[in-house]
């Protein structure tokens, strides 16, 4: 068949395997231009499918030369249907893994279910024995409690009032206003279990507990805090109290590892677009500005260079690591800088609809989301015929 986008509310339902694979190709010849990092050799990536954690696999193997399990809940083709980005994206990392001569495993699964947790375990005891470093990269609607069998599901809304802001429907250019009302008591305990950091914690501690962690053992989540455009709805909001949740996980984590030396740690990371955060409601109009400035300054950076930069600059340096006065690695800085925010700032107030071509980074905004479902990428052949279970 013939596979183009298709793309209902800013949700892009299918993706291409040949332009996956050339994402993938395309972010492991950055981490190889970028020479060695003196990283970890065995690490475990949850979420490892997409975004910020394909790419911090990807530069763990090659940058590091690390053995590497990688765990995502995809699905694969059908005869009429392709896979998600995901399967083709840990389909195409272990391909190259192995022509590299890297040690890499992909296992597809829940990783909130106790049985995928019990499957990894399996896979780290016969494959690695134990790990040295955890990625912790889960961005999810839903989950179902292991213990109880309830379904959570998360929302993306303010806390104590309505919240309207204006946003973009990146794919027309459009400019739009959006109106979320104010969560309740109960959507914000729901995100809070689907999005915080209780499931970081019950991964740490199940390996520890099967003693599958290497003395001086290091696990990272990630987390966002952002502008004041998008604080009310994000850090302010729902979303907000999910990951203020997993970042105090990590003093948790802390206690339960001291024995090993082991140390866990929150990287508050850039804003991009992902297939996660296309769908958050003023997001995309932040960061097709946010985009533009960045630009315009050589500051720009996608999901493989922030993970290069947190592994070289801040994890794996060999420096102490600079933290923030909560204890949080910054590779937002760039995004965060006075100059930057003061610029976005002024773009802001100064778009009325007609310009926001000119003003904002629409065209890479959109390109960058399609990257993300193997669409629009160099030296792909979109007019030719392919199975959808190629690859």
């Amino acid at each position: 068949m013939l596979i183009a986008p298709r793309i209902r509310s800013n949700i892009c339902i299918n993706a291409h395997p040949m332009g996956c694979e050339a994402q993938v190709q395309a972010q492991i010849r950055y981490v190889n231009s970028r020479g060695p990092i003196a990283g970890p050799k065995r690490v475990l990536v949850v979420g490892a499918s997409n975004g910020y954690g394909l790419a911090a696999r990807i530069v763990s193997a090659f940058g590091s030369a690390s053995a590497t399990i990688g765990l995502g809940f995809e699905k694969p083709a059908t005869a009429n249907r392709t896979a998600t980005a995901g399967w083709y994206n840990n389909r195409a990392f272990r391909k190259e893994a192995e022509k590299a001569g890297l040690a890499a495993w992909n296992l597809n699964g829940d990783a909130f279910s106790l049985q995928t947790k019990s499957d990894v375990v399996q896979m780290v005891k016969e494959k690695l024995n134990r790990i040295d470093f955890l990625v912790y990269s889960i961005a999810a609607p839903r989950r179902i409690d292991p213990e109880t069998g309830q379904i959570y599901s998360s929302v993306i809304k303010p806390i104590g009032q309505s919240f309207t802001a204006r946003t973009v429907d990146f794919l027309t250019g459009e400019i739009g206003t959006i109106t979320a009302d104010a969560a309740t008591e109960e959507e914000i305990r729901q995100t809070v279990k689907v999005m915080g950091g209780e499931d970081w914690f019950m991964w740490v501690d199940k390996l520890r507990a099967e003693d599958l962690l290497a003395p001086g053992f290091l696990t990272v989540a990630f987390s966002y805090i952002g502008s004041d455009y998008t604080r009310a709805l994000y850090r302010d909001g729902s979303i907000g109290a999910a990951k203020k949740d997993l970042e105090k996980k990590a003093e948790e984590i802390n206690q339960i590892l001291s024995p090993i030396n082991g140390k866990a740690l929150i990287s508050v990371n850039k804003a991009l677009i992902t297939r996660a955060s296309a769908v958050i409601p003023a997001v995309p109009l932040y960061i097709a500005l946010l985009y533009r400035v960045m630009k315009d300054k050589d500051l720009h950076e996608g999901c493989i260079e922030q993970m290069v930069r947190l592994y070289s600059d801040h994890l794996f340096s060999g420096k102490p690591l600079a933290l923030d006065k909560n204890g949080r690695i910054r590779i937002d800085d760039y995004e965060m800088r006075e100059d930057v925010q003061r610029t976005v700032s002024d773009l802001w107030e100064r778009i009325d609809g007609d310009d926001i071509r000119e003003i904002a980074d629409i065209k890479g905004l959109r390109a960058e989301f399609l990257r993300h479902h193997g669409f629009g990428m160099p030296g792909v052949d979109y007019s030719r015929e392919i199975d959808p279970g190629d690859l």
